[in-house]
């Protein structure tokens, strides 16, 4: 079974006959959720027809198929998108290299050096962190001497994990916006190569991964805990860049909260140490 039938599968699954409108008679079921021929009755399509999608065999599925499977399996955006991405792998990740380098744009870079008060980085898609400025160093990475991929740290640097005293709930954003991601760009093999390494490193990973869940993750809450400056609630807002899917990332406090302040200290130590140095790409 391909990933456009895992997925399908998957979301059957998490659906109540009931909830849909379809009874079910005191029946005990063998299986979770709806069953195939009660899917495909909701979206309109004829069983065999489903069966094929979920098997991996449909080819050139229109549109109004796509659209009225997302209805039936109450799909948000972000999962209807990525039915799309899936069902059209050839049309996915449109000007992309396999293994090709992303490049951080000139401006974007003057852009958050003038960016001094707010941590700021710039991210690829796959959460390869392609330049950061001073403060976003310091909140999530003093310890490291080199760029990180924040999905790979965030699962297997146990520094940068205990930063997060909401891991769990961040564990399960960066793994659905991950999986989007490796649907859009199906042949790219950076995607498919973290994807293997945190598969066969981190059992906690491939549990959320087989979950199947996704998300776009561009408004998140972080919760720290900052060995300097304590406790940091800090609102990550992300921004879609010209060059395609890259992002920068910056994260704002609570005004006149305990994390302005303690946000505020972090800087002042950082501006303090004449020797503090942060990479850039």
């Amino acid at each position: 079974m391909g990933e456009l039938g895992k997925f399908l599968k998957s979301r059957r699954a998490k659906l109540n006959p009931a909830e849909v409108g379809l009874g079910c008679y005191g029946e005990r079921r063998r299986v979770p959720g709806l069953r195939r021929e009660e899917l495909a009755q909701l979206a309109g399509v004829s069983v065999s027809y489903y069966a094929r999608l979920e098997q991996g065999l449909g080819q050139n599925v229109s549109d109004a198929v796509l659209d009225s499977l997302a209805r039936a399996l109450r799909l948000d955006d972000a999962e209807h998108a990525h039915l799309v991405a899936l069902a059209r792998p050839n049309r996915s990740g449109v000007g992309r290299t396999t293994g090709a380098t992303w490049q951080l744009p000139a401006g974007l870079e003057r852009l958050m050096a003038m960016m001094g008060d707010v941590p700021v980085m710039a991210l690829s898609p796959t959460s390869d962190v392609l330049a950061w400025n001073r403060l976003a160093h310091a909140v999530f990475g003093q310890h490291l001497a080199d760029l990180p991929n924040m999905t790979r740290a965030i699962f297997l640097d146990p520094p940068t994990r205990a930063l997060f005293t909401n891991w769990e709930v961040k564990a399960r954003s960066v793994v659905a916006h991950l999986r989007m991601v490796a649907a859009r760009f199906p042949t790219d093999s950076r995607v498919r190569t973290l994807v293997d390494e945190l598969l066969c490193d981190s059992a906690e990973f491939a549990a959320l991964w087989e979950d199947h869940s996704v998300a776009n993750c561009d408004s998140f809450t972080n919760v720290l805990h900052h060995p300097q400056v304590g406790e940091l609630t800090l609102f990550q807002e992300v921004l879609r860049t010209e060059e395609p899917e890259l992002m920068l990332v910056a994260f704002t406090v609570e005004p006149d909260s305990p994390s302005e302040t303690a946000l505020r200290l972090l800087g002042t130590l950082v501006a303090a140490r004449a020797d503090y140095r942060v990479a850039v790409s």
